[in-house]
């Protein structure tokens, strides 16, 4: 019999706020039922199972990031836009870091098509159109902004720029600087095979 009280809604949360605590990969239907204080069974009339809760924090954290960064892109364009869209990514990854892991599992392709993940892509190339990139070199310039600000926050957050100056701050503010010269100036490299060195 389920637990009065407790909806997947707020199991979601729960876990979503342990995941922040402990680690997102520590969070199991276990050590959300001691969270709770009751059994594991009790759980199991709102969460398949452990993956099952870990696919919904994963949703909310999509959602929570996407209206962050929503409403830190409304009305700005060009360098504006780019800044604000890093700045929320960053700031939601160090304020949520177990939310951010959650946001990064991968889901299985009809679960990421009515994610907000696809909002994620919209918003990402409407900044880039701001640039007048075109395909294939706006997926490209896509991939290239997620795995920098991905890349940057992943290593800051685990310490990897503490130990050197400058701050990590300066830095960050560097990067996206260059980012937009980069998209600014963009100009598609020839095809090239990188697997074999030019002759």
């Amino acid at each position: 019999m389920a637990r009065a009280g407790l909806t997947a809604e707020r199991l979601t949360l729960a876990g979503a706020e342990l995941a922040d605590e402990v680690g997102f990969d520590k969070v199991t239907v276990a050590a959300l039922a001691r969270h709770f204080g009751v059994k594991d069974a009790s759980l199991y009339s709102h969460l398949r199972n452990s993956h099952d809760l870990k696919v919904r924090i994963a949703l909310l954290a999509l959602g929570e990031l996407a209206d962050r960064v929503a409403a830190a892109l409304a009305g700005r364009a060009g360098k504006d836009a780019l800044a604000a869209f890093a700045n929320a990514y960053r700031d939601y990854a160090r304020e949520h870091p177990g939310r951010y892991a959650a946001a990064q599992l991968r889901l299985d392709p009809e679960t990421a098509a009515a994610s907000a993940g696809v909002r994620h892509a919209r918003m990402t190339r409407a900044i880039l159109r701001g640039y007048d990139l075109t395909e294939p070199d706006q997926t490209h310039a896509v991939r290239l902004l997620g795995s920098t600000f991905h890349g940057y926050v992943t290593l800051e957050m685990s310490g990897g720029f503490s130990h050197s100056a400058p701050d990590s701050q300066e830095s960050w503010s560097w990067v996206v600087d260059a980012l937009d010269t980069l998209l600014r100036n963009w100009s598609a490299p020839p095809a090239r095979s990188l697997s074999r060195p030019p002759a």
